[in-house]
């Protein structure tokens, strides 16, 4: 039987004409680098600002009668309390209270609740939202959209200029908007850890607006690879790799997307697990590592005791540009999961020493009220 054909985005072709190296991705055709190197890319995005084309992530708009009440049915966010122009990061849990994916919701309007979810779970996670929410409201997948995110210290200086009215909008806030006659939906989020805004546009629009941000002399074209050592040093999980359906959000150190009133209330899915986590502490715990010696570990890499014996697994490694050293998440016991915990990681056979250490690896900068 013939592979199922790559998907492609609406700006693909931008792609090919800049050159860029094309690999699959969730499904897609993406690009992976463009002719400056993963490397370049990655540190222009700490420096100036990089764009991303994400539109293979999954949008979509959440109606009813109350939206935001039905979608507590299937995550651990207090979203009855998510008031207008805000969005938060959640999660979508299965009944043994695993991650099924994680995901961004908010109010850019009035008009229900806006998700986005990660390209390669989107198919899964509406499945699991219309049975989950069957009579209480109607999912809209917003497949005419495309979706990019400028992200690093210029991204706010290039976008408001077209946009002043983003000059006010701090972490987390959501919009709707027109930017050169465009209907936008615009957050100052982003999974860089930088700055920046994630930009919601028709798909017969992408190319305009692709364009028009390249034009600026800051804003350089940023590919999977470097999307990717820019998430890892912020400290920020990836879905099937650091998180899937097997690990608990007390487990992925991702608490603070359970709010208080919803573990008083107990009435999400996996709600016991949670609480018995939080009250007795989970079987592993997700830790950052710096690799002091030798490679980068890699996904999969065997972690071990300052003795030798083997306790975890490397979940997301690589080297860090910016630290100019090898980084990794990974689960290890409790025990061994407090900052400055000596360990070493296995890479080719060969044991290399490591630490425990406080994550984000590199420092966020995202622009929060006063």
């Amino acid at each position: 039987m013939s592979e199922k054909p790559l998907l492609t985005t609406p700006l693909h072709s931008a792609h090919l004409a800049l050159r860029a190296r094309m690999v699959p991705f969730a499904g897609y055709e993406m690009p992976v680098q463009y002719t400056e190197g993963v490397l370049k890319e990655h540190l222009w995005t700490r420096q100036h600002a990089g764009l991303f084309d994400v539109s293979h992530m999954g949008q979509a708009k959440l109606r009813g009668a109350d939206p935001l009440a039905a979608f507590e049915a299937v995550t651990p966010g207090d979203f009855r309390g998510l008031k207008p122009g805000r969005q938060k990061y959640s999660l979508l849990l299965n009944g043994d209270g695993g991650v099924v994916d994680d995901l961004m919701a908010g109010r850019p309007d009035n008009d229900g609740l806006f998700v986005v979810v990660n390209g390669a779970c989107k198919e899964n996670d509406f499945q699991v939202m219309a049975k989950a929410l069957a009579g209480q409201v109607t999912i809209e997948r917003l497949e005419n959209r495309a979706l990019l995110a400028l992200q690093g210290p210029e991204a706010a200086k290039v976008f408001t200029h077209y946009a002043p009215e983003t000059a006010k909008m701090v972490f987390m806030d959501i919009r709707v908007m027109t930017v050169w006659g465009i209907d936008l939906i615009v957050s100052r989020s982003g999974y860089t850890g930088e700055d920046g805004f994630e930009i919601s546009i028709p798909a017969d629009m992408a190319d305009d607006v692709w364009n028009i941000l390249l034009s600026n002399h800051e804003v350089m074209p940023i590919g999977l690879g470097a999307r990717d050592s820019l998430r890892l040093e912020a400290g920020l999980p990836l879905y099937g790799h650091d998180l899937d359906e097997t690990v608990s959000p007390v487990e992925a150190g991702l608490t603070f997307a359970v709010n208080r009133n919803r573990r008083e209330q107990a009435n999400f899915p996996g709600a016991a697990r949670v609480a018995r986590e939080l009250a007795q502490g989970p079987a592993r715990s997700t830790v950052g590592l710096k690799v002091l010696e030798g490679a980068p570990a890699r996904e999969g890499a065997e972690i071990a005791d300052a003795a030798g014996a083997v306790i975890g697994v490397v979940t997301s490694g690589g080297f860090s540009p910016v630290l100019k050293q090898g980084i990794a998440l990974g689960f290890v016991p409790p025990a061994h999961a407090a900052i400055g915990t000596p360990l070493k990681v296995i890479v080719r056979g060969k044991a290399q020493a490591a630490e425990v250490t406080a994550t984000p690896f590199v420092p966020h900068r995202y622009v929060r009220k006063a």
